[in-house]
């Protein structure tokens, strides 16, 4: 890498003078937890989601796992996941008590097949749980055919594709509920945060009921829950990303069309769209069909951010791979291994400029001759 140039990172998360602004604001305001600060992201992001009933709460993973148990999953039911996604997916599944059915993907946008959850139904399937993986809407206007056959509940994994969208309909909105992210490297963050959406108002209720111990009013318990607030400080500044989030969509939509247009190394297979689809390119994850271990030091050689997601599906982490080697049980599932050996995300964040865009396609077309 020349020494006069800086490395293009593959991420890098805002925190301008607004959000520091936003954020000393609520700390001199004295309310700090749950507070209006909350409330007014809330009403906000229904906007996103069709309109839907808002939930915040710390994390995605939160959101998620408290999603999963308003619907009164738990113990003896099974979920349907895909095994190509961060762990937190399945984690949540098994944190209610439930057990994690494996389904394989579509190799041309990474998410979840509806023939593979089709396959995978019994009759102790609860809900399918699609993720809309690097940004990509998952083809959930099939997906919900399904669960509608088999009378499945369907969860969301909206948390790295806010704003994306499948004929119009934005993810988040289609099944019971979706959950969001605000992790800080997300589309938008509130340092740290997470979001669910639903349509039903009682589940809505009970998922403010579990997120705050099991009350709305104090002391007045009426469920057992948690304390997985929402900060009104994460609120205020997820309130300033959410509002330069469609200029930065944008911005990530555009550098991933450039970088499309011009990646021309044979055997780099940039990402595809689904008919349909709005690809909000949380991550640009391209195939690398060669010796990829060799291809990312070579990038990371040229000063170009770029990460693995994810090396290891989730049947194979330990927490899952060991319970079920024990248990004689096996997955097939060719497309995510697949995927797993081959991928590499490239930074697409709207902070890079033209120059940076071009030197990652320089860095990649020089791939060629590796591979």
């Amino acid at each position: 890498m020349d020494d006069a140039q800086e490395p293009v990172p593959a991420a890098k998360p805002v925190v301008d003078e607004e959000e520091i602004e936003a954020a000393v604001r609520v700390l001199r305001s004295g309310r700090v937890v749950q507070g209006p600060e909350v409330s007014a992201f809330e009403e906000e992001f229904s906007a996103l989601v069709g309109g839907r009933h808002c939930v915040a709460v710390n994390s995605g993973t939160s959101a998620l796992q408290l999603t999963l148990m308003a619907l009164g999953i738990g113990p003896g039911d099974e979920v349907i996941v895909p095994s190509f996604s961060f762990a937190a997916s399945a984690n949540a599944v098994r944190l209610t008590g439930a057990d994690v059915v494996f389904a394989d993907i579509e190799p041309h946008t990474f998410c979840l097949d509806p023939a593979a959850v089709e396959a995978a139904v019994t009759p102790r399937t609860a809900a399918v749980l699609p993720v809309h993986l690097y940004g990509h809407p998952a083809a959930m206007d099939r997906i919900t055919a399904v669960a509608e056959r088999h009378g499945l509940a369907v969860v969301e994994d909206a948390c790295q594709a806010h704003a994306a969208a499948l004929h119009g309909t934005p993810v988040g909105a289609f099944g019971v509920a979706g959950a969001f992210s605000f992790y800080p490297t997300k589309n938008m963050h509130s340092l740290e945060g997470g979001m669910v959406a639903t349509a039903d108002a009682e589940i809505a209720r009970t998922l403010r009921l579990l997120r705050n111990q099991g009350m709305e009013q104090r002391y007045a318990h009426e469920i057992i829950g948690a304390n997985v607030r929402m900060t009104d400080v994460c609120a205020a500044v997820g309130r300033v990303q959410l509002a330069r989030l469609p200029g930065w969509t944008e911005r990530r939509i555009a550098n991933a069309a450039h970088l499309t247009a011009h990646i021309t190394a044979p055997n780099v297979v940039t990402p595809g769209t689904a008919e349909g689809a709005r690809h909000v390119y949380h991550q640009y994850t391209v195939r690398v069909r060669g010796d990829r271990d060799a291809a990312t030091a070579r990038l990371t050689e040229a000063g170009i951010g770029n990460a693995v997601y994810y090396p290891t599906p989730i049947h194979r982490l330990k927490p899952y791979w060991e319970p079920d080697q024990k248990a004689g049980r096996t997955w097939d599932l060719p497309e995510t291994e697949r995927a797993a050996a081959e991928v590499v995300s490239l930074p697409v964040h709207p902070a890079l400029s033209r120059r940076d865009l071009d030197r990652v396609v320089t860095a990649v077309n020089t791939l060629g001759e590796l591979l």
